[in-house]
């Protein structure tokens, strides 16, 4: 039996940045973390250990917004993004350059959607989602088996919602400031509550408002496309998951009965809850994007 092949991947997020080396989640084989400062130190310091790393091909899943367009002049970079110093940032040239092995790039989100359908929860399934809720908010969709894309990715995570009656802070997000990004993102709940979300108590009235965003980008999630399973993973989820019980109430009255997504509702324990693969989910999007250059 010919042997997987190893995959080097790069996990680009806006807080810390994993250079990981393996064939899956049961074959980690090297796993480096480094804080995200400006593209130069960063990219020099994950460049730093792919250097003494074997590997047959290189995934890339980074945060974005990124330009995934082949035949555009800057394929593989990061465009307008909240993120300071990263605008233009190019992520795939220096990299295809340096290394010589096949390459693939896609947004964070798709690719621990596409790892959650190699390795995690949604193994079988054919359309379903991975939402990041961390220093940003993302939404990966899957489709078919594959991601869905036209002209540009897609930014779920910039969507407007209803605001809650009485609610009026301004929202975060640079360029759309009360999006839903704007309102649960790490740095938005910092904003908007005064302190880090980790520093809010489990039971605190805070909470509230982060549950009806995010049931607001919910509802339009599965009233577009009704995913059979979306996985919610990230920093401010992963630390939060006694939040999934009232996730799941507000969703299932925000449906309100309607149609054949009244049945959707009724099996919510099982169709929204965290990835399969935890907290592996984001560096796995990487590997699996390896696969993916090599047609896997």
């Amino acid at each position: 039996m010919a042997s997987s092949p190893t995959i080097a991947g790069l996990e680009l997020g806006g807080t810390k940045c994993v250079a990981i080396l393996g064939t899956g989640p049961g074959d980690i084989r090297e796993r480096v973390t480094v804080p995200t400062t400006d593209p130069a130190t960063t990219l020099a310091a994950l460049e730093a250990a792919l250097d003494t790393w074997q590997f047959d091909a290189l995934g890339i899943a980074s945060f974005g917004p990124l330009e995934l367009n082949a035949r555009a002049p800057d394929f593989g970079s990061i465009t307008a993004t909240t993120k300071p110093g990263w605008t233009g940032a190019d992520l795939t040239k220096r990299l295809a350059a340096r290394y010589a092995r096949p390459l693939a790039i896609q947004t964070d989100v798709v690719g621990a959607a596409l790892a959650e359908a190699r390795w995690g929860a949604a193994q079988g399934l054919s359309t379903h989602a991975y939402i990041t809720i961390g220093t940003g908010v993302g939404v990966g969709l899957i489709s078919g088996g594959k991601p869905v894309q036209g002209v540009a990715h897609g930014e779920a995570g910039h969507m407007r919602v209803a605001r809650a009656p009485g609610d009026t802070f301004a929202g975060w997000c640079p360029f759309h400031g009360d999006c839903v990004e704007g309102l649960i993102a790490g740095p938005a709940l910092a904003a908007r509550f005064g302190c880090p979300g980790q520093a809010l108590p489990d039971d605190g009235p805070e909470w509230d408002l982060f549950v009806h965003d995010l049931t607001g980008l919910l509802h339009n999630l599965v009233t577009v496309a009704a995913p059979e399973r979306i996985a919610i993973g990230g920093g401010v989820m992963a630390a939060r998951e006694h939040l999934f019980p009232r996730i799941r109430a507000k969703l299932t009255a925000s449906i309100g009965g309607y149609g054949s997504l009244t049945a959707y509702a009724g099996e919510l324990d099982r169709r929204l809850g965290s990835p399969g693969l935890g907290t592996l989910a984001g560096p796995m999007g990487a590997i699996a994007m390896g696969l993916e250059a090599l047609g896997v």
